[in-house]
């Protein structure tokens, strides 16, 4: 059966293109080969490196090892955990404001991170120990707003009861746990015919029960005692009619009809 084979006017056009265009052609095939070969090149290097500053990581035990993981492997995943792990070292040894400072380097550095919003609960919580109640609360509030859909929205609400208590802010303190158990609890089984919530507790909601059941009840504003209501006319007791004194002496005795 014969064949289709290219006419001769075919192939001659093929070679005078390549002939017009072999330097571009040829130009281009060594531009992809080596876009290929530098990140193949590149993926090598970051596995590397990342192995490097994870095993430089892992033998780190004091500040000062941290923080050479942080300035030789910046950018690495071993380098954002060394900021939280020094932030650590530096709170157990109750340098609060050291350990803020790291804290906010992470996060300035990482700002995309998933563990920015503990970061920012740790800072709260160091703030609280240097006493500054306002300003770990402000992060508190800004955590339960900006993170409500993760783990750290809870947390960030339940911390800031306590300190609301502290101030003698009762009423805000139960609307932040009315807040927990009305976005924390779990859906349960709903029976259709009848009205009870069967929602599950979780971990939040029962700890939002506890601090509710410690504060005291809202004071209900107090109502002046009622005047005593006189009765109605009709129900009044008769009043007594007059009696009449008695005679005088020596006067007539009226006759009786």
């Amino acid at each position: 059966m014969p064949t289709d084979s290219p006419s001769p006017e075919a192939a001659v056009e093929t070679r005078v293109f390549w002939l017009r265009f072999q330097r571009e052609i040829t130009a281009a095939f060594i531009v992809l080969i080596l876009a290929m070969a530098g990140y193949a090149g590149y993926r090598f290097y970051t596995h590397r490196r990342n192995n490097a500053a994870a095993e430089l990581l892992g033998k780190s035990k004091i500040q000062q090892e941290y923080q050479e993981v942080i300035e030789r492997y910046s950018g690495t995943p071993a380098g954002a955990s060394a900021y939280l792990l020094l932030a650590e070292k530096q709170s157990a040894e109750k340098k609060f404001t050291e350990a803020n400072t790291t804290l906010q380097a992470f996060t300035d550095k990482y700002p995309d991170h998933d563990f920015v919003p503990t970061a920012r609960l740790a800072m709260a919580a160091n703030l609280e120990a240097m006493g500054k109640n306002e300003e770990a609360l402000a992060i508190y509030q800004q955590v339960a707003s900006k993170y409500g859909n993760t783990y750290n929205g809870p947390l960030a609400l339940i911390s800031q009861v306590p300190l609301l208590k502290a101030k003698g802010r009762n009423d805000e303190a139960r609307r932040v746990c009315e807040e927990i158990l009305t976005k924390y609890r779990m859906p349960g089984q709903q029976a259709e015919t009848t009205a009870r919530d069967d929602r599950l507790e979780t971990v939040w909601a029962g700890e939002a029960m506890r601090q509710l059941r410690s504060l005291k009840p809202a004071e209900q504003p107090k109502t002046p005692p009622a005047a005593a209501a006189k009765p109605p006319s009709m129900l009044a007791a008769p009043t007594a009619a007059p009696i009449a004194p008695p005679p005088p002496a020596g006067a007539p005795t009226p006759k009786k009809p």
